[in-house]
Order: structure tokens, then sequence, then C-alpha cells
């Protein structure tokens, strides 16, 4: 039976759910750190709580834009999956597991190739092992993708969707206006940082498509994206990588069970996001919610000591 969430009332408002959250971050479980090779000669790390052993399922976690198994929700959902005994890995999405990546290229909303090679890796080691995944806002979307692409040779057994930004364009678009502004000023400086740091290397800096001084110069991610992640994976431009990676599209094909998690208040978000029935398969759920803001979905608590829905959502989901 699907539950259903409610704010209290002191985080009714949608920056109070997704900025209260950051600040709350529980213990983060002991992980072990494994790092897989690519064909390309990059790398990408995974974090694992728990002992994978064959016939026993496993969750894999994808973070969001510039997220990590550090991040509040990340650390709260291997919490959760060590209480119930359940093996969880977290799937670093390139350069976000605390070291550089080696190539100039990085990872965006519609690169599903490394999860593919991860959940291949995973599924040929432990073939027996039913395999779960969740991904939140980037990593969502490239789930919705992922299970898209795929169809009924999805390589996961169920699937949860949260706050993923389905339509790029319209996400885009909204965090270049109100306070929504204030998100996407301190997630471009993350993102300019990195890029700074592989223009200044020798050896990446002939790779780079912008010098240090133009990139000083996106401050939106309209801009960043048509400058820098377009051309560095393989877009024509900004609207072309927008139109390909958006994950809404691939909803339709998707052939294995799918929970698809939103905040109607999601402030990154617009109504653009939200499928029509029309636009779901029958094996997506979707559950949109009146509050919630962007990966928060506090529940309950005090301010000082807040509870959340996500985490026995997504366990009440994987184990039904």
């Amino acid at each position: 039976m699907k539950k259903t969430f409610s704010p209290p009332w002191w985080a009714v408002s949608a920056h109070i759910q997704t900025i209260l959250p950051v600040f709350f971050k529980v213990d983060k479980p002991e992980v072990l750190r494994q790092r897989q090779e690519l064909s390309d000669g990059d790398f990408v790390d995974l974090d694992w709580v728990g002992e994978a052993v064959n016939g026993q399922p496993i969750l894999v976690i994808l973070h969001g834009l510039e997220g990590s198994s550090d991040s509040h929700y990340v650390r709260r959902m291997l919490q959760a999956a060590k209480e119930q005994g359940l093996c969880a890995v977290v799937h670093h999405h390139r350069s976000c597991s605390g070291e550089p990546n080696r190539l100039a290229r990085s990872y965006h909303s519609g690169d599903t190739q490394d999860i593919h090679f991860t959940l291949t890796q995973l599924n040929q080691q432990f073939p027996d092992s039913a395999l779960y995944a969740v991904g939140y806002s980037l990593g969502g979307n490239v789930l919705a993708k992922y299970q898209g692409e795929q169809g009924s040779d999805s390589l996961l057994d169920k699937t949860i969707i949260v706050s993923a930004p389905l339509c790029l364009a319209a996400c885009a678009k909204k965090l270049e206006s109100g306070f929504s502004t204030v998100y996407q000023q301190h997630l471009i400086k993350q993102l300019q940082d990195k890029m700074q740091a592989k223009v200044a290397e020798a050896h990446l800096s002939t790779d780079m498509p912008v010098t240090a001084k133009e990139i000083a110069e996106l401050t939106t991610f309209h801009l960043f994206d048509d400058r820098v992640t377009a051309p560095l994976h393989g877009f024509s431009d900004v609207y072309d990588y927008y139109n390909r990676a958006s994950g809404k599209p691939f909803l339709k094909q998707v052939q294995k069970s799918t929970l698809v998690i939103h905040a109607q208040d999601d402030p990154f978000m617009t109504d653009a996001v939200i499928p029509s029935n029309e636009e779901l398969s029958d094996h997506v759920e979707y559950e949109l919610h009146q509050n919630g803001g962007h990966v928060g979905f506090i529940s309950g608590g005090v301010p000082w000591k807040p509870t959340f829905y996500l985490e026995s959502r997504i366990i009440q989901f994987i184990k039904g």
C-alpha cells in the first residue's frame, strides 16, 4: 500500500524542505571503496556498505549533481539500508568521489554509459542477486533514461527516481529566477571550480572547449551546458543536450518496475517535469506530492531533529 507524505507545519516551505536536510547529516556508515577502470581510460568509484553475497539483493545509489556518498540523502539511505540488512553501493559519477577524473569529459544528466557498466559488472559478479537502484535529482534523470533505453533488458529489478529534472530545459530556466538562483549559484560555482582545475592541467587544457576566463563567465546552467557540457560530451549545443538527455520522454519505454517521486513545489522544477498518464508506461508508478522541496520530504520531528519520508518509502517499494 502506497504511503502518503505530508510535511509538519514548520517545514511546509519548499526552501526549508530543500535546505534544512543539508545541515542535518546522519552518521555515515563505514564504506569500502572499489575503483572501476573504464574502457576509455577513466574510472568511477563505488562505495559499499554491507557485504555483497550472490543471491542477496543489492541497492545501487546514484547521487545528484556534485553529490557523493557524503550527501545528506545518500547518508540516510545508506543508514536505512544497513538497518534493513540490505547491501548498498554508491555509484559515483566521474569526478565526484573526491578525486578528479582523468579525462577532460566529466558526467552529465543523460550519461547512462557508466551506470550501465557498473550494473553489468554487478550482474556478472552476482548473477543471482536482484539489483535495485535509487537515483536522486540528476542521478534520477540518468536512471529514467537508462530504464527507457534498456526496456525489458534493464538489469534493474526495481528502480526509484527522486526529484529528477526530467525536462532539463525547463529546469534550467526555473533556476534563473527568484530564490532558485541561489541554488544555481551554489552548484555552478562547484562546476566552475572543477573545470578551472582541468584547464590548469597542461595535458587536459587542449581538450577543453573554453578558457579559464570564459569559464568564469558561465554563470547559468544554460550557458555552462552550452559551452562546456554539450561540447565535452558529444552534443551539438545546449538544445541538443537538453532534448536528448531529458528523462521524461523515456518513461513510456520503461519495462521494469519503477517509482518516480516528485514534489510540486520543488524549487528546481516546473510542472513541465510532470508526465501525463499517456507519457508513462504501465510499469511506472508516479507519485506527486504538493510539498517536499528538492530531495527534502521532511515528514516530522522537530527542526533540530527532523524525520524523513524517502527512506521508508524506498524500502517499502523495494520490498513490496
